[in-house]
């Protein structure tokens, strides 16, 4: 195992973009670098420039770390040998003896081809993120339209989703992507259930394995000092907003209770990007928001930067992971365990995985307003409950141990 070089790829760079595989993957390159097995670890971030088309540069960010100028439209591309001409000659460069993707979004999947074109005798493995091979739907399998949940992708159950399209589009789509995920040697994925779909969908058992994502060592955080007739009442959503995240089943829980139990919470939204999103769902947002917020049960502190995780996370109680589509390993979900705070989340996919129902959180049932309504008021309202769950909080992977497991495979 000595003598390893690795370059970690992903899809952004946690300096300019907080998405949880962008933080994850830097971790990872951090954990693969403080190892002794180690000889040199590099990381490749995407980055968004105003250029059109994209250049395809590459620059030093600082000593080890670089930015590539990427901004593949379709996720699926396979772009042109011009445009991972810079890419090509930093694996010259630095010869490294395995590459980590950690995401193709962005880049675009023919940068797992690029790298095996330059060495076939380099290593690489391919950390999977959300479904987005499997499902055309920006990988959330939720049906279009509907957002209803989607167990398995299939011609005819695709087809519904986009009839637009030629039924034997589908076909291609799978088998184009099962030809670049050929030059993979390993695949990655942090949850059993992600790993679960993509074994069903056609990767081969064997390939894949199960690696959760590795967190900074870190105390738990104390619990919030509650005066004298205080309740466990403060909970708190992190992260992006998006139309899978469920956001608007969280407000409209607030909104379908009664004023009086109302005032007994306070929720605080920490998250961004409700600006990018589309117009009917940026409206939706603002309507359910705007009288909670004038009530004042609900605050919306909007984005924040890692730096500022645990000074916010240090005043609330409960984390919310409310999505409506499967996730896969949120981030979010081992961050509120490092700091101490229970997790109260939809009960399915990789959520119910990661967090285990009555122990170190509970589980709501999907979408569902009522029964996050009831949730909400039984977590503020039941004593010892935040407490029996504190305890049952285990330490997540740390970056070395999220490293040592990944050098394993090699």
């Amino acid at each position: 195992m000595s003598g390893r070089r690795i370059l970690v790829i992903a899809h952004g760079h946690p300096d300019f973009s907080l998405g949880g595989g962008e933080i994850a993957a830097h971790n990872l390159f951090k954990g693969y670098r403080a190892h002794p097995a180690v000889e040199a670890a590099w990381f490749l971030g995407r980055v968004a420039r105003n250029a059109h088309p994209p250049s395809g540069a590459i620059g030093t960010l600082r000593a080890g770390e670089f930015l590539w100028e990427q901004a593949a439209g379709e996720h699926f591309a396979s772009l042109t040998d011009t445009y991972f001409r810079q890419f090509e000659d930093l694996l010259r460069t630095l010869k490294p003896t395995v590459v980590h993707v950690h995401h193709y979004m962005h880049t675009g999947i023919g940068v797992l081809r690029a790298v095996k074109r330059i060495d076939p005798s380099i290593r690489l493995l391919l950390t999977l993120h959300e479904y987005l091979a499997i499902c055309l739907n920006k990988g959330q399998m939720v049906k279009a339209g509907s957002l209803r949940l989607c167990s398995e992708s299939s011609i005819e159950a695709c087809s519904q989703c986009f009839p637009e399209r030629p039924r034997e589009d589908f076909w291609l789509h799978k088998h184009y992507m099962l030809g670049h995920f050929a030059n993979v040697d390993q695949f990655v994925a942090p949850s059993e259930f992600l790993r679960q779909r993509y074994v069903s969908w056609g990767l081969p058992a064997e390939k894949i394995v199960v690696i959760e994502n590795g967190q900074a060592e870190a105390a738990p955080l104390p619990p919030r000092a509650l005066p004298a007739d205080g309740t466990r009442n403060r909970f708190a959503f992190f992260g992006q907003v998006n139309e899978f995240k469920g956001i608007d089943v969280l407000l409209q829980a607030l909104a379908g209770m009664h004023r009086k139990e109302r005032r007994r919470l306070s929720v605080e939204i920490h998250a961004a990007n409700l600006e990018l999103q589309e117009e009917k769902f940026r409206d939706r947002i603002e309507r359910l928001r705007a009288p909670l917020m004038e009530e004042g049960v609900l605050r919306w502190a909007g984005a924040y930067n890692s730096g500022d995780l645990a000074r916010r996370m240090a005043k609330i109680d409960w984390v919310l992971v409310p999505s409506i589509w499967w996730e896969n390993s949120p981030m979010v979900i081992q961050e509120a365990f490092v700091h101490g705070r229970p997790v109260i989340c939809s009960g399915i996919g990789g959520m119910a995985e990661k967090v285990r129902d009555g122990i170190d959180g509970l589980h709501v049932d999907v979408g569902n307003p009522l029964d996050w309504a009831d949730t909400l008021l039984r977590a503020a309202e039941t004593p010892g409950l935040w407490e029996k769950l504190r305890a049952g909080i285990r330490p997540p992977s740390t970056h070395a141990d999220c490293a040592e497991a990944h050098l394993a495979l090699l």
